[in-house]
């Protein structure tokens, strides 16, 4: 049995993958999206499910901008005890970046989580090392406002953190300086073979991206790099199907194998990161020098890699959702923006057998924009939604996303013209909003069934009321490329929105299907 890259697919970037027992984690950045830190668990490596979301309570998201918020959590497990850091940045504009690092524990992944303790701001991606000593070590990627140009990631930085008295003590001390390929970050130590491995990514996280490993006989330092540097990267050849490879955490399994999560994109046409970042698995092995290396050879990342010896699982099948809003809760796949979905805007039970929307701020919100969404995972995908909604005027709108960020999205919706309900897409691709000028007639009081395809970097919208069996097309086909770049992927969400009043109108949803295809 082979393992089928990405086991990720869609916006899953930042791998950190843990063993505990026999059972494999792996935790990704969810960004502006809520629940946050999203986790899926395996028992062979090939097979992956969601399993739960960690970040809930423990962070206030409102007003923060795109990119930003949760970024790059690291799991680890000592004596007892799952450990999570992560960092919520606030801003991310040169030459400064406001990122505070916090740390939570649980004794089950799925908690309960402690409340989140205050570590540092001094930069971003912190990790965890628990010593053989029992002493820990909080890395984190230093940031350096003072570099006069680009990226101003300056090495990294350690500091202990004291368990009993919960802060950081001491002083930090610098581990680790850039390599030529600069930007680093995302560091991670192992204990191996005598040796403190250290690895980080380089390069930043678009097509120079890499991961970097260095060795140190002892923990400070100093750190020897890789002769062969970068050990996994696709940055010397454009052209190959996994891109943007970087970002990498290790793992050791039962009988010994070890395997390396990392980072990738799947350039759709060659071009445009749909799906945002995804996560990868590659078989790796320690050569008689010591040094890391990946089972394939050479640094390029696999579409392709072994499983562990003994494990078996049927073939990849595209990915299926399907919510019809008639049980007690929402589906475990929904993603909010900067809000998490409460019973103020998104009941189950104020219409049995409906999700109802009361409508929030507008499309371009950071604060309130009531979307529930989930990720694009396949290339090519087509999405469905019946909703009922009787809009009074143009301020007042509901309907079907496609949503990457506030100044990227497709958006086909219900809305009142003055003369009548009626049917609108509007669309803002790099910030830039324009809207189908000829409106389609609705008419009152039916259903309106909404549908979305994407095949590559093409999309439809299409449209059908009440009973008809057969569905429209919406306007032209859109390119879909705009839908890609940033460190999220697109969504594909239903939402609604009142600019006259908040919370002003509602719109009740039936159902939302969404199959990906081969």
């Amino acid at each position: 049995m082979n393992i089928v890259n990405p086991v990720l697919p869609g916006f899953n970037p930042d791998p950190c993958i843990l063993r505990s027992g026999d059972t494999y984690y792996i935790a990704v950045s969810s960004f502006e999206w809520l629940p946050g830190v999203r986790v899926y668990q395996s028992k062979n490596l090939a097979e992956w499910e969601h399993c739960t979301d960690i970040i809930t309570r423990q962070a206030e998201l409102r007003g923060n901008p795109k990119n930003c918020s949760i970024w790059a959590p690291q799991l680890s497990w000592h004596e007892g005890l799952f450990y999570l850091v992560y960092t919520d940045v606030k801003s991310s504009r040169r030459p400064f970046k406001d990122c505070h690092n916090y740390l939570i524990t649980a004794p089950g992944i799925e908690g309960p989580w402690s409340e989140p303790v205050y570590l540092n701001s001094s930069g971003f991606d912190p990790s965890l090392f628990h010593d053989a000593d029992g002493r820990k070590w909080l890395l984190n990627a230093l940031w350096d406002y003072r570099i006069p140009e680009g990226n101003k990631s300056s090495g990294i930085v350690m500091q202990e953190y004291d368990a009993v008295q919960r802060c950081l003590i001491g002083e930090p001390a610098k581990l680790f300086d850039c390599t030529p390929l600069k930007k680093t970050e995302a560091p991670h130590i192992y204990r191996q073979n005598g040796y403190y491995y250290l690895i980080t990514a380089e390069g930043g996280t678009g097509t120079g991206h890499a991961v970097t490993v260095a060795r140190s006989r002892e923990l400070a330092g100093p750190y020897e790099v890789d002769p062969l540097n970068p050990m996994l990267t696709s940055r010397d050849n454009p052209g190959w199907p996994l891109q943007c490879a970087g970002h990498g955490s290790l793992v050791e399994t039962p009988g010994g194998e070890w395997y390396m999560a990392h980072l990738c994109t799947r350039p759709v046409g060659g071009e445009y990161a749909i799906l945002g970042r995804e996560t990868a698995l590659q078989q790796v092995y320690w050569n008689e020098e010591g040094w890391l290396r990946l089972s394939a050879g050479g640094h390029f990342p696999q579409l392709e890699v072994p499983a562990p010896a003994g494990e078996h699982a049927p073939p990849r099948r595209p990915n299926r959702f399907e919510d019809t809003f008639d049980g007690p809760q929402l589906k475990q796949n929904w993603n909010t923006l900067r809000i998490l979905a409460d019973d103020s805007w998104c009941s189950l039970s104020r219409r049995p057998g409906y999700l109802r929307l009361a409508a929030g701020e507008s499309v371009q919100s950071l604060f309130r924009h009531h979307i529930l969404a989930i990720r694009q995972t396949d290339v090519c995908f087509r999405a469905e939604t019946t909703l009922e909604y009787e809009p009074r005027n143009y301020l007042q709108m509901a309907g079907l996303l496609l949503y990457l960020n506030d100044e990227n999205y497709l958006y086909a919706y219900v809305t009142h013209d003055g003369q009548g309900r009626v049917l609108r897409l509007m669309k803002c691709a790099a910030d830039h909003f324009s809207l189908e000028p000829e409106a389609v007639p609705l008419g009152d009081g039916q259903p309106v069934h909404l549908a979305a395809a994407g095949e590559g970097a093409k999309g439809q919208f299409y449209f059908r009321t009440g009973d008809e069996p057969a569905w429209t097309e919406l306007y032209a086909s859109q390119e879909l490329g705009f839908l890609s770049g940033g460190f999220t992927g697109n969504f594909i969400g239903i939402a609604a929105h009142d600019m006259g009043r908040f919370a002003g109108s509602h719109s009740d949803f039936a159902c939302f299907r969404y199959e990906g295809k081969d």
